[in-house]
């Protein structure tokens, strides 16, 4: 086993134990960790075949956080003036 794959075991049962000491049912367990799997493949892009000229999502991340912060800086520009 790779160490990247330890390491994503290791974090996949601390979840686990997270899950039980919270009291979650068997059902909902299984029901969580299906979640985050399919999300862990979806950002990954193993969902469906990818486009090369697709840009990275850590660089679209960066576009949003740029976006956002420029939207904030701009909404409190505009209660200064008020």
């Amino acid at each position: 086993m790779t160490t990247e794959s330890a390491t994503i075991v290791q974090r996949l049962w601390n979840y686990c134990h997270v899950l039980r000491d919270d009291g979650v049912s068997y059902g909902d367990y299984v029901e969580q960790l299906t979640y985050l799997l399919f999300l862990k493949m979806a950002f990954e892009g193993k969902l469906v075949p990818q486009d090369p000229s697709d840009e990275p999502a850590s660089v679209l991340l960066e576009r949003i956080k740029a976006e956002k912060a420029r939207r904030e800086a701009e909404r409190k520009g505009r209660k200064r003036s008020l």
